[in-house]
């Protein structure tokens, strides 16, 4: 049950928004196995000056279309969490269009117990998803 909040600068359309988070869901489908009914996902917009970020970063030019993804996740490991950063990417520049360098990505790792929904009980035996 993955929570994934996604911050844009503000002046996106709808459909550039649902691109962005219909790419994100896929990629966590595919490289963490979640199924399609897993989707829990927030999608924000900001004004440009209360979105900060440097123009250089490791040597590569970054644009004002940047795309800021925090994912609060069930523990990985590392070769999943790459698969994910990597498909992330991939997907996000198919479809709607944004450059790998403008992507930036944060995981937040919980223990499985630290999730609830309704439906599953607090003391129901924890899946791995």
């Amino acid at each position: 049950m993955p929570l994934a909040t996604i911050s844009l600068r503000q002046g996106t359309t709808r459909e550039y928004r649902r691109a962005i988070a219909d790419s994100v869901h896929a990629a966590m489908m595919d490289a963490l196995g979640l199924p399609a009914d897993d989707r829990f996902q927030l999608v924000l917009e900001h004004a440009p000056e209360n979105m900060i970020h440097d123009r250089w970063f490791f040597g590569v030019e970054r644009s004002e279309q940047s795309v800021f993804i925090q994912i609060v996740i069930n523990r990985r490991d590392v070769s999943e969490k790459r698969r994910l950063f990597a498909r992330i990417a991939e997907n996000l520049a198919a479809s709607p269009g944004v450059r790998p360098e403008d992507v930036f990505i944060g995981l937040i790792e919980v223990a499985p117990e630290n999730w609830w929904a309704y439906a599953r009980p607090p003391d129901s035996p924890v899946v791995e998803s």
